[in-house]
């Protein structure tokens, strides 16, 4: 038991999580005012990867997308649910393709709409701002190549005697 709890402080990470969740709940906005039910902005990645390669597996779509395996198995879970893609088994059986339905593909257009504009709000914002997001999250990337998330945490950490 330790005198005082750690997590009675701020995380640090809070209001970076709370503010791309915001952002995601604005973009969401955008899709339900145009009458689009059940597409949350995490699927526009992938529905526009496969109308662009055609099906691919989970392990394909991921390396793709540059996500993990498991991220992107939950994300298509939830894409077959809103009928948005199908499942199908692959060339083995450890495999499945994914591929677009027609909900899926007739979505395709408009989300490279929104995709679009999302990337030129981004600049926008950059430009606003004192500190250009897309460069802040550059220099921090580039200062963790420089020293670890993991050595910088070892560097700190002071674990209790045993």
């Amino acid at each position: 038991m330790t005198i005082s709890d750690p997590t009675a402080l701020p995380d640090p990470w809070q209001s970076l999580h709370a503010l791309l969740a915001a952002m995601d709940a604005e973009i969401e906005q955008v899709y339900l005012e145009r009458g689009i039910k059940g597409v949350r902005p995490r699927f526009a990645y992938p529905l526009i990867r496969l109308a662009h390669t055609g099906p691919l597996t989970i392990r394909e779509l991921a390396t793709s997308l540059n996500r993990s395996h498991s991220a992107i198995s939950q994300t298509i879970a939830a894409m077959r649910k809103e009928d948005l893609v199908t499942s199908e088994p692959g060339a083995d059986a450890r495999t499945r393709r994914i591929d677009l339905t027609e909900r899926g593909r007739s979505l395709v257009p408009f989300l490279e709409a929104e995709w679009r504009a999302t990337h030129a709000t981004v600049a926008e914002l950059d430009a606003e701002v004192p500190h250009a997001m897309t460069a802040v999250v550059e220099e921090v990337r580039k200062a963790l190549e420089r020293r670890s998330m993991r050595r910088r945490i070892l560097h700190h950490l002071v674990e209790p005697p045993r």
